[in-house]
C-alpha cells in the first residue's frame, strides 16, 4: 500500500454524530471536603498501596486488587464534579475510571476495525502523522479551528519540560499553590491555597489526571502568572509553525479566542515527545499523590489497552466534545493520531485506535545504511579532493510495510567544489525511493575542511618538497 494515499477505510458506515456533551450532566453539588474526596474522580488509598503502571496491552482488563468498592467510590466522586466558568457556564472533563469492563474495550476494538472500511471517522477533525519524520499519513478537516479542551495541556507540558531541560526548574522543587490555581475549576486534584507539592507530583497530576489546578500552579511557577505563561504558549506555537492556533488558557477551558487544529496539535505533540522523560508520566495508568491519600487514574485508557501506547492527552468540554491526541511506538515506528470533536468518549478512542491500527498495518520504520561515496574533486584547494559523509536520519525513515527490498538510494552531488570549503558543508543529497516514489532524502556533507591554495602556500609546499628530496 502507498502511505501517501488516503487510507482506504476509516469509518465503518458510522454516521457523523451530533457533537453533544461526552458525559451526562448532573445537578450542581457543593464541592466535597478534601477528607471525603481527596481528588476529583478518585478514591482514598492506604500508603502501602503499590503504584500501578500500564500492564501489557494484551492482558485482560481487571479491577485493581483493592477491590470494586474503592472503584465505585472513584466513579461516585467523579460524578460530583461540576465547575463554574464565569457566572453560568459549566465545563466538563471525563471521569477517570480504572474499572473499564472488558466488553467496553472489545467493542472499541471492533468499532476501530470496522472504521477501516469506509471514508470517514465519527469525529469533526483528524490527522495521523508518523513521529519519526512528521509526515502526514492521513488527514480529515485537519485545519479546521476547534476548541482543543485539555489537549491544550500538551503545550503546557512542553513548556514545563523545556524549563526542566534548561535547569530553570527541577523535579524536586516544591511549589506553593496560589489562590488563583486553587480556584481555577475544572478537573483537578483539589489543591488548597498554600498547599505545597513537588514539580514531579504536579507533572503527574497534569499528565495523568488532567488537573487544571496543578497546571496553573506549574504555569505560575515557570512564568510568574498564568497570563504570562499563556504568552509563552503562543510564542512557542508560532515557533513550531502552528499557524491556526491561539491559546487563551493554559488548562484548556472553553474560552473565546482559544482554538487549535488537528494538524497543529500533532505538531506540538511531536515536539513534546522529543523529551523522552514525558512518557514517564503519560504512560502511567494508576498512581498516587499525598503519600497515597489521593489516587490518580489516567483519563487516556489507550495507555492501558493499546499495545505500545506512549500517551498522550485527552480533552473534553462542552464546546470541544471529546478529543484525544494518542501516541504509540512499535518496532521503532512512532505514530501520533489526533481526533477532535467526537460525540462521545467511545467514538474518540475507537477513532484514534483505527488511525493507529492503520498506521501499523501499512507503515514500517527502517534504518538507513548510506551508500559508499567517492571523494569529490576540489578546485584551487590545498587538497585535490575532499572526503564525503552521508547523514541519514538517526530515527530512520518510514516506508510502506514490506517494501524494504524495493527501496533504492540515489546520490546527487555537485561535479566539483571550489576552495575554501568548511568541514560539514552540504554538497548533495541521497534520495530514498520505493518503487520510484520518493519517501525520504538526507544530506551529504564534507568530512574535512579544504583551504584555498595561495601563492604563499604554494611556495611553502614547494620548499617542503625540495627539502624532502634532500
Amino acid at each position: 500500500s502507498n502511505p501517501h494515499k488516503r487510507p482506504p477505510d476509516l469509518s465503518g458506515g458510522l454516521s457523523r454524530p451530533n457533537h453533544t456533551l461526552c458525559m451526562e450532566k448532573v445537578p450542581h453539588l457543593q464541592r466535597p471536603s478534601k477528607h471525603a474526596y481527596p481528588a476529583w474522580g478518585c478514591f482514598s488509598m492506604k500508603k502501602s498501596t503499590p503504584l500501578r503502571r500500564a500492564p501489557p496491552a494484551n492482558s485482560s482488563p481487571s479491577p485493581p486488587r483493592n477491590g470494586i468498592k474503592k472503584l465505585l467510590a472513584a466513579g461516585l466522586a467523579g460524578l460530583l464534579l461540576t465547575v463554574s466558568v464565569g457566572a453560568e457556564e459549566t465545563t466538563w472533563e471525563e471521569i477517570p475510571n480504572a474499572n473499564i469492563p472488558a466488553a467496553v474495550i472489545q467493542k472499541e476494538v471492533a468499532e476501530a476495525e470496522g472504521m477501516q472500511v469506509a471514508l470517514s471517522l465519527p469525529v469533526k477533525s483528524a490527522i495521523l502523522i508518523d513521529q519519526n519524520t512528521g509526515t502526514v499519513r492521513y488527514e480529515m478537516n485537519a485545519d479546521e479551528k476547534l476548541p482543543p479542551a485539555s489537549i491544550t495541556k500538551i503545550m503546557s507540558l512542553l513548556l514545563f519540560m523545556e524549563a526542566l531541560d534548561s535547569g530553570k526548574i527541577a523535579l524536586t522543587d516544591t511549589v506553593t499553590c496560589s489562590e488563583v490555581a486553587a480556584g481555577f475549576g475544572g478537573s483537578q486534584i483539589w489543591l488548597k491555597p498554600g498547599e505545597e507539592m513537588t514539580v514531579d507530583d504536579l507533572l503527574k497530576a497534569v499528565a495523568v489526571q488532567s488537573a487544571n489546578d496543578a497546571t496553573v500552579c506549574l504555569a505560575e511557577y515557570v512564568a510568574g502568572s498564568e497570563e504570562a505563561f499563556v504568552q509563552l504558549m503562543n510564542q512557542k506555537a508560532a515557533e513550531l509553525g502552528m499557524e491556526n492556533t491561539h491559546f487563551a488558557c493554559c488548562a484548556g477551558l472553553d474560552n473565546e479566542g482559544h482554538y487549535s487544529t488537528a494538524r497543529d496539535i500533532a505538531l506540538m505533540s511531536r515536539a513534546l515527545l522529543r523529551y523522552p522523560k514525558i512518557t514517564d508520566y503519560t504512560t502511567i495508568w494508576m498512581d498516587t499523590l499525598r503519600n497515597g491519600a489521593t489516587s490518580l487514574v489516567n483519563t487516556n485508557r489507550l495507555v492501558r489497552f493499546y499495545q505500545g501506547a506512549t500517551g498522550l492527552k485527552t480533552g473534553t468540554t462542552n464546546g470541544a466534545g471529546c478529543c484525544l491526541s494518542a501516541s504509540a511506538s512499535r518496532d521503532g515506528l512512532g505514530l501520533i493520531a489526533v481526533v477532535l470533536g467526537a460525540g462521545n468518549s467511545n467514538d474518540r478512542f475507537a477513532a484514534a485506535r483505527a488511525l493507529l491500527d492503520w498506521g501499523y498495518a501499512n507503515l514500517a520504520a527502517v534504518n538507513i545504511t548510506p551508500p559508499e561515496l567517492e571523494p569529490l574533486a576540489v578546485i584551487r584547494g590545498t587538497a585535490p579532493s575532499v572526503e564525503l559523509t552521508a547523514q541519514p536520519p538517526a530515527e530512520g525513515i518510514v516506508i510502506p510495510k514490506g517494501q524494504r527490498e524495493a527501496m533504492t538510494q540515489t546520490v546527487n552531488l555537485a561535479e566539483s567544489l571550489e576552495a575554501p570549503i568548511a568541514a560539514g558543508t552540504e554538497v548533495g543529497t541521497v534520495t530514498v525511493a520505493v518503487e520510484g516514489q520518493t519517501v525520504a532524502s538526507y544530506p551529504v556533507v564534507t568530512a574535512a575542511a579544504v583551504e584555498r591554495m595561495t601563492f604563499g602556500r604554494a611556495f611553502q609546499r614547494l620548499g617542503q618538497g625540495l627539502l624532502a628530496m634532500g
